[in-house]
């Protein structure tokens, strides 16, 4: 873990600037130069994973792939897999994404440069690709197949494919694989080019001192390779339908609780194994990213059940989870692991016990620091310990001005008490970064909707409203030198800019 005081931005490729959909192309590498001109050492992103067609990177297809979304077109015209011409269809645009607009668009891209690569493939990519394939082996040509017929089931659920391939059994699976070899080393190829792509951008950030945080959410999409490919592992019925599913019970953010859907382990078949599963996510993660952020920590001390077919989250019930057992199972293949606890809600002693036990920095989030718990608030700057990490917000809550402006006055109230003044109104996104800045954690990491200044309308989710998340991008011009020169100085006052060199990637 980072231990010197750092700080960084959170924004997820998809907002960044591009044809139909952010990506891995040249936004992204201003996006990092821009990030090492105002001081910060930090990107955090949202689960890089493929992703259907309402977006949410927390219901991914696959807890191992990369989203072939966040390929760069460009990128592959510099590969001489594609063309200028192709590339017309679609102007670089910052309005909201459209996520089948995008995945139709993109995998038209897709599949033109594989029949490029066919065509004319090149003896140091072949190789390359091999070697991508083998390096990959236990995860690869599962989600391959997943893919491709779920492409040919036109996007229907697992559940639905006849019995034969939903139930994997070896003689159709075989029998169709060996019919659609094509389809399925197509998808392998897209998962090459993302590997490619994302660990160039990467190499180019850590040149430049900055340090990705990644994401992993503690459950996996019920429509997913994963459960396709391992049902062992999770709460299924005969017929392999979720018996229970995840959720949250009432909350800040719901009255009725968060009913995500996702089917629930089997946490003592996985025991059996060794958290065999589980490592391998968790290597594949640390593969890409330098530390990650586990989404929804308090899973692993105890977990809200709901029964499968409930309309809301309310007729749950706790369940322990694993505790330290898992991460003791990879600590011992991986080493000591970079991992974040995103502990918020509804947090009990167990989980802040399961948290020290393992030395995992928590979260504060300012936003939740004025309600009713006074000064034993811990999201209040003054309780933030050095181990965890400062937010104004996050992709769940509202932007700075949005939240702002429809606060409670007690919240209000709470503002003022702790700045000691009346904030201003057109500044109020500056005194809350500042306030993170100024906090004890270690780490500090600010939406970059709050360095904007921008309100609800910017908004990446709103957690139990199905529709609308997802989408918000950045605008092509909207990074400016200013902002840039505002946070740089933010920075310096509050000692959170290491030394490094500031270096920037020319001829884009």
């Amino acid at each position: 873990m980072i231990t010197d005081r750092s700080a960084g931005i959170l924004l997820h490729p998809t907002s960044l600037p591009g044809r139909a959909i952010g990506d891995f192309g040249n936004a992204a590498y201003r996006f990092v130069d821009w990030l090492v001109g105002a001081g910060q050492t930090l990107w955090q992103v949202l689960p890089l994973v493929p992703v259907s067609g309402g977006g949410s990177p927390y219901t991914g297809l696959s807890a191992f792939a990369g989203s072939p979304l966040l390929i760069s077109p460009e990128a592959l015209v510099r590969d001489g897999l594609l063309s200028e011409a192709d590339l017309a269809a679609v102007e670089v645009t910052s309005d909201t994404v459209d996520y089948p607009e995008a995945i139709r668009y993109r995998g038209e891209l897709l599949e033109q440069a594989f029949v490029a690569f066919l065509r004319k493939p090149g003896p140091a990519l072949v190789a390359e690709l091999e070697a991508f394939r083998q390096r990959n082996a236990d995860w690869l040509r599962d989600y391959a197949i997943f893919a491709a017929l779920r492409e040919q089931h036109e996007h229907a659920s697992w559940i639905e494919w006849e019995q034969g391939l939903k139930r994997r059994q070896p003689e159709a699976l075989h029998r169709w694989t060996r019919a659609n070899m094509e389809a399925v080393e197509r998808e392998e190829f897209a998962q090459w080019l993302f590997d490619r792509q994302w660990r160039a951008l990467r190499a180019y950030a850590n040149e430049r001192g900055v340090r990705i945080i990644g994401d992993i959410p503690i459950f996996v999409a019920f429509d997913s390779a994963d459960v396709w490919a391992h049902p062992e592992l999770f709460d299924l019925d005969a017929d392999r339908s979720p018996r229970t599913v995840s959720g949250v019970p009432p909350d800040y953010f719901s009255k009725t609780g968060q009913l995500w859907g996702n089917p629930l382990y089997r946490w003592n078949v996985l025991a059996e194994q060794g958290y065999d599963w589980w490592i391998r996510r968790f290597r594949r993660t640390l593969e890409q990213v330098d530390i990650a952020r586990i989404d929804h920590f308090r899973g692993f001390a105890a977990f809200w059940e709901v029964p499968a077919g409930e309309e809301t989250a309310i007729n749950g019930r706790w369940r322990p989870g694993p505790g330290t057992a898992v991460f003791e199972a990879t600590q011992a293949k991986l080493g000591p692991l970079p991992l974040i606890a995103e502990d918020l809600g509804l947090i009990t002693p167990d989980v802040e016990k399961l948290r020290d036990e393992l030395g995992f920095p928590g979260m504060r989030v300012l936003q939740f620091a004025f309600g009713d718990s006074g000064s034993r608030n811990p999201h209040l700057p003054a309780n933030h310990p050095r181990n965890s990490v400062a937010y104004t917000g996050t992709h769940d809550n509202d932007t700075t001005v949005g939240w702002y402006r429809g606060a409670a006055p007690a919240e209000r109230a709470g503002v003022r008490k702790l700045l000691g003044r009346e904030p201003r109104a057109d500044e109020i996104q500056w005194e809350m970064i500042d306030l993170a800045f100024q906090s004890p954690a270690d780490l500090a990491v600010i939406p970059v909707q709050d360095v904007l200044g921008l309100g609800s309308e910017a908004r990446m989710n709103t957690p139990g409203v199905g529709e609308g998340n997802w989408g918000w991008r950045v605008a092509e011009d909207a990074l400016t030198k200013a902002a840039q020169a505002r946070l740089l100085e933010m920075t310096r006052v509050n000692r959170r800019v290491p030394a490094f060199a500031s270096l920037s990637r020319d001829n884009l």
